[in-house]
């Protein structure tokens, strides 16, 4: 893994890369990976983008996002096992938090497992709870987990930058 993380915007050509890493990143006990339908019947949709990281020529995480007026939506974000601990989810955060500006959002939300690691991550971007969907999410094995609403507010987050 000696090749630096690159990541692009991915069309639905590029479903099969994406689906490898959907179906290594998400653990189906939890319900939470989308099939190569649901993906595609969103990405054609206005408003909607994914982006696709590789490391050389594999696909190693992929984020699915969408705006609709000011507020953007982090659908789902995924690396894959062996290209964890290297940054990446980080590298994917930030670029759809940049590209959530670009296209004119105010604030990127998003919903995640109660109990899900990458809660921590989301925090250190900046991210603070504002809701919570009891029962949200049901295991394989009928456990129930909540879901977190979180949300990161880029004006805040600029006065932040600017103070800093």
């Amino acid at each position: 893994m000696s090749d630096a993380p690159v990541i692009t915007p991915a069309l639905a050509a590029d479903i099969a890369p994406v689906m490898v890493v959907m179906n290594e990143a998400f653990d189906p006990a939890f319900g939470e990976a989308w099939s190569a339908g649901q993906c595609l019947g969103i990405l054609g949709l206005p408003g909607v983008w994914m982006v696709l990281a590789t490391v050389g020529e594999d696909p190693a995480g992929f984020a699915l996002c969408r705006i609709v007026l000011d507020e953007a939506e982090l659908l789902l974000i995924g690396v894959r096992p062996a290209f964890r601990r290297i940054g990446l989810g980080r590298s994917l955060l930030a670029n759809v938090e940049q590209t959530a500006k670009a296209r004119g959002a105010a604030c990127l939300h998003l919903e995640v497992r109660d109990g899900n690691p990458a809660i921590e991550l989301y925090r250190h971007h900046g991210f603070a709870e504002t809701g919570r969907r009891k029962d949200y999410y049901r295991g394989r094995e009928g456990r129930i987990f909540d879901a977190l609403s979180l949300s990161l507010s880029f004006a805040v987050q600029n006065a932040s930058n600017m103070e800093s």
